[in-house]
């Protein structure tokens, strides 16, 4: 899944002048489920909305993509180290993934907490797997 991006941000890159807003707006406008997703959760983050686990030190979605396309949005969103790190750089926060939809953000002074610590453990993953989750 490629991102659309238009001829004057290509001629920016071409040229070594990539920006966030730009990189960001082609993120949103390609890729608009995971924008979307990440967006919710970082501000559901910033509102103190309550995790899936009741703990407001992160914020998380648990709901499942509508249908394989938008699954594959979020896949390369999270997938990408460059789309990853725009997102979590524009909405100042740190994204981790569990599976095909458990996306989650914490603050960046949350990093290295036991909260943040536990949610990325391999303990954890084992956790959130179940039988329908198989095939994400």
């Amino acid at each position: 899944m490629s991102l659309d991006v238009p001829p004057e941000v290509m001629e920016k890159a071409e040229r070594g002048q990539v920006d966030l807003p730009d990189f960001v707006a082609c993120i949103r406008e390609s890729l608009p489920y995971a924008y979307e997703t990440v967006s919710r959760v970082a501000g559901n983050l910033k509102d103190g909305v309550p995790s899936s686990n009741g703990s407001t030190q992160f914020a998380d979605n648990t709901t499942e993509p509508p249908d394989e396309a938008t699954r594959g949005q979020l896949l390369r969103a999270l997938a990408s180290d460059s789309i990853k790190g725009a997102l979590e750089q524009h909405f100042q926060v740190k994204l981790v993934f569990q599976n095909c939809h458990r996306v989650a953000a914490f603050p960046l002074s949350e990093v290295g907490s036991d909260t943040y610590t536990t949610f990325i453990s391999p303990r954890a993953q084992l956790l959130n797997q179940s039988p329908e989750l198989r095939s994400c």
